[in-house]
């Protein structure tokens, strides 16, 4: 099995002034990021002790990040990767949740780093949790994703074996922020690979002109994203080998890859590989796979999301738990080394999707699939989660952040959807306006409101206010009755 840390390590050694990570805000060796690191775990373990108990980490894109997550690993405590955009309120929220006893900001990590003392040495173990990625919850409170060390290494044995990527020649975009778990595949594919993580930052992605020339100073060889930033990039006509000429493979992954963007990307990118991948967050990133050739698109409008990786068991289950014949649409179970141990100190919501299969921890994705001539299908969500831009999001959260807030007695959130994909969020909500307040100014208010509760990706774009819900013949709302009210 890989020595996922020993072999970061090894590139401190080996290539001490390549350069680990780059970004707006500095640049990171890998001899910088192997003392770095050093120094966070022994500011840890002065602060923490042996615990063992997660450690927040909060920041963009900066180089500090990763000095910050391998130290917490290098010091044995699991690290919680935060966004700064997240609101002050859902940050604490998590790290409560989380149990976490420090939060790491760029700054601490920078004054960690120039004290330069050395950790006592430990040894992690495959089961010993890595890191605890935060996800949407349908109760309004965020549920902790725990990734172990053997989960992670599965991950990373696999990508390293299925895209032979070359030792110190290889460059990976980096995306998604690192609250974000697509983050992981690009950050340690790089960093074992001694390849060099370039990170986009919000404001690059925001402004078109600076993320096209960022682009094409990258150097990028191996793209990571979500298809949906893939599609903002091919809107613009530049984007295509002349401004990304040493780029070999797209890896996408966090929502469904459209027939549409791979045709183009193969069009403007002849020369390189479009792969598709899938998994929730509860399997370490992804646990399928597959090549977007010319024979896959010719053959299949909805694009699969390929098979397994060697060692994990997929299954298609009716509602009783029974294995479904190939064709036949059901909830996608996932058992193997790579799927999480559980929601850390959610001991209900653990039993409740994760079991033992074929000898193997297994997880109920909610998920709806099937298989056909091999291939694994993504059909679609069983329950009231979705995908936005990548972002997975109980709408039940969005709905319980919502009815806290003041004049607000009731709230549901359904999904705005363009062209089969989810494209925005449409909060209805049972309340009173303010006196001379227009529906407009109430919606204005509310998403403000909200805001400062949630996550952008998670504000409803519209608003509506009205006098009741619709109900079906048991008193349910009727949330068709809703939906059909949008279009």
């Amino acid at each position: 099995m890989l020595d996922l840390l020993a072999q970061i390590e090894s590139w401190r050694l080996w290539a001490p002034r390549k350069l680990a990570h780059v970004s707006p805000a500095g640049h990171l060796t890998y001899a910088d990021l192997g003392s770095g690191s050093d120094a966070v775990a022994a500011f840890l373990q002065r602060s923490l002790g042996d615990d063992a108990s997660p450690v927040v980490v909060i920041g963009h894109k900066e180089p500090e990040m990763l000095v910050g997550f391998l130290g917490a690993a290098k010091s044995k405590h699991p690290y919680v990767p935060l966004d700064v955009s997240l609101p002050t309120q859902r940050v604490e929220r998590v790290a409560e949740t989380a149990g976490a006893r420090l939060v790491l900001t760029v700054e601490s990590i920078r004054s960690a780093v120039r004290d330069g003392v050395a950790p006592r040495p430990v040894k992690l173990k495959p089961d010993d949790a890595y890191y605890v990625m935060f996800t949407s919850g349908s109760t309004g409170e965020p549920k902790g994703v725990v990734i172990t060390l053997g989960c992670l290494t599965s991950f990373v044995e696999w990508m390293l074996d299925e895209h032979m990527l070359r030792n110190g020649q290889d460059v990976f975009l980096n995306q998604a922020p690192f609250s974000f778990d697509l983050s992981v595949m690009d950050t340690y594919l790089s960093l074992v690979t001694g390849g060099t993580l370039v990170s986009l930052t919000a404001t690059e992605i925001a402004d078109p002109r600076q993320l096209f020339t960022s682009l094409a100073a990258s150097g990028t060889t191996t793209w990571v994203s979500t298809p949906s930033f893939a599609q903002l990039c091919l809107a613009a006509g530049s984007f295509d080998t002349s401004m990304l000429p040493g780029v070999r493979r797209f890896l996408f992954c966090g929502e469904t890859l459209p027939w549409d963007l791979a045709a183009q990307l193969q069009q403007r990118f002849p020369n390189s590989a479009v792969w598709n991948t899938y998994g929730p967050t509860e399997a370490t990133v992804a646990t399928t796979s597959i090549r977007i050739d010319r024979s896959i698109l010719e053959h299949y409008p909805i694009l699969p999301v390929g098979r397994p990786k060697p060692g994990t068991h997929i299954s298609v289950f009716d509602g009783e738990d029974r294995p479904m014949d190939t064709g036949d649409r059901g909830e996608i179970v996932i058992a193997g080394p790579n799927v999480s141990t559980g929601y850390l100190n959610r001991p209900d919501l653990t039993a409740r999707s994760f079991f033992r299969m074929k000898g193997a921890r297994a997880y109920r994705t909610g998920d709806r699939g099937h298989f056909a001539n091999g291939f694994l299908f993504f059909d679609g969500r069983n329950d009231n989660q979705v995908k936005l831009r990548g972002y997975r999001i109980e709408l039940g959260d969005v709905e319980a952040n919502l009815r806290q807030l003041p004049g607000v007695r009731d709230a549901v959130v359904l999904p705005l959807r363009r062209n089969d994909h989810v494209d925005a969020l449409c909060a209805f909500v049972l309340g009173e306006s303010l006196p001379d307040e227009t529906e407009f100014d109430a919606s204005v208010r509310l998403r403000r409101a909200l805001a400062a509760r949630l996550p952008a990706y998670m504000v409803p774009r519209v608003v509506r206010l009205v006098a009741t819900f619709p109900v079906t013949a048991n008193g349910k709302v009727n949330r068709r009755a809703l939906a059909e009210s949008l279009t």
